[in-house]
């Protein structure tokens, strides 16, 4: 249920991604001057709650999807106009007409994750002069970065847990969330982890969560930065189901 601590929250931190603010040297303009990393986390955890609290249509949604897209101070600004404004209208009671999901929907939150993790990996690649910053370059990287974003949306995240004997031979899972019962696999592409042997890991992968006792649904991502997957439509719909055991859904990326 939305509430009008958590979007002061997000307003105080939009706050701190402004006083990230580095002006622009001399003779260079049209550069972002705030913290990239910081103003996409922002970004993306405040877009995330607005999507899992409000219709897909909300005006507030389209509006700051709209306004808030780069690390400028202004569009910070309107961002937090924006916050500011919901809560305005929340307090004047206009959001008590099923305008509002009244639970936390946790796949919705991982699927704008999903959907932008490439976006956060390009914008962490863009920092002012050059500096050091993560980049990613193999599953563990992927691992690293998605488990920093799931702790914008998730209190109890359990990374490398073991997972039951399957042909003989048992491994560890990558994050459950075990409040929510979801398992999330998480896989790079690499020249030599292409989409046949993506198929066949991620059909043993789903074999074996069928009889886990914490998975109800397995999240299977696949970071796919190369396009290395030819057809990733296509094998997203051969994998992903529905049946009494498992709900399985493979999102191949970007």
């Amino acid at each position: 249920m939305i509430t009008t601590e958590r979007l002061e929250q997000l307003i105080d931190k939009g706050q701190a991604v402004l006083r990230t603010h580095v002006p622009n040297p001399p003779n260079m303009i049209g550069f972002t001057t705030l913290n990239g990393g910081q103003f996409t986390a922002w970004q993306t955890q405040t877009l995330s709650y607005l999507q899992s609290n409000l219709s897909s249509e909300n005006q507030y949604i389209l509006s700051f999807r709209a306004n808030v897209k780069r690390g400028y101070t202004s569009d910070v600004n309107k961002g937090i106009g924006i916050l500011r404004s919901l809560i305005e209208d929340i307090n004047l009671g206009l959001f008590e007409n099923n305008t509002v999901e009244e639970n936390f929907n946790p796949t919705n939150s991982l699927l704008t994750i999903l959907e932008r993790f490439h976006l956060v990996v390009r914008q962490l690649r863009n920092r002012y002069d050059s500096r050091n910053t993560l980049d990613v370059n193999d599953e563990y990287d992927v691992q690293n970065l998605l488990h920093s974003l799931l702790i914008l949306h998730f209190d109890d995240i359990r990374a490398e847990e073991w997972t039951p004997s399957y042909a003989g031979k048992s491994s560890r899972m990558d994050f459950l969330l075990k409040d929510y019962k979801i398992i999330i696999e998480v896989k790079k592409t690499r020249s030599n982890l292409r989409a046949k042997e993506v198929g066949s890991q991620l059909i043993e992968d789903i074999a074996r969560y069928k009889t886990h006792p914490d998975c109800e649904t397995l999240i299977c991502f696949v970071y796919d930065p190369e396009g290395l997957v030819g057809n990733p439509r296509g094998l997203e719909n051969d994998l992903s189901s529905d049946d009494n055991n498992l709900r399985v859904r493979v999102y191949i990326r970007p």
